[in-house]
């Protein structure tokens, strides 16, 4: 690995191509570098909710999630290449059912809000949502393992409750939504 990274600037995708895992080459607006590119902003953003200060057991699943994330990328790099396991998805929903049954049941909608933890961990879920979108649409053209697509769709769950449980870590309660009925004033 240590050789395989050391010139960044290859100047091999000028063309508006770029390499794949397998050694070959495609166009950089591809199916395939759209859901990489999706993947590879979602953990970037997980990097930066990763940066507040945090509940010890939170920064542990963010980290190991940014990890399965770079399996994705992987992945998605490799066409045919399986890298997630069900056990990967079967680990977010426990930790999913962990954080949610803590947290006072949802009858409202709320507001991406609240404290920066909670702001950022919405944000994050957004991008896992177009990642998984992308990685829909990818598979309408070519073979895509369906735990890829069911880690995603773990995960922008995961990343709501995440966000609630940030907000209460904080003190803070959820923003709920008002319809325009209630928020009139006249």
């Amino acid at each position: 690995m240590a050789n395989r990274l050391s010139v960044i600037a290859t100047r091999t995708g000028d063309d508006g191509t770029t390499g794949l895992g397998d050694g070959s080459r495609t166009d950089k607006d591809a199916p395939r570098i759209v859901a990489l590119g999706d993947v590879d902003e979602l953990n970037s953003v997980l990097g930066l909710l990763c940066a507040e200060p945090l509940p010890g057991e939170v920064a542990a699943d963010l980290l190991a999630i940014q990890h399965d994330l770079f399996d994705l990328g992987a992945e998605l790099s490799i066409p045919g290449y399986a890298t997630l396991a069900d056990a990967q998805v079967a680990r977010l929903d426990a930790r999913l059912a962990h954080y949610n049954a803590t947290l006072a049941p949802l009858r409202e909608f709320i507001l991406p809000g609240g404290s920066r933890a909670a702001a950022l961990a919405h944000v994050a879920r957004t991008a896992a949502r177009r990642a998984e979108r992308s990685l829909v649409a990818l598979a309408r053209r070519e073979s895509v393992q369906v735990t890829a697509r069911q880690y995603l769709n773990r995960l922008s769950d995961l990343l709501f409750v995440l966000a609630r449980y940030l907000n209460r870590a904080d003190g803070r309660t959820d923003i709920h939504w008002s319809s325009p009925h209630a928020r009139r004033t006249d």
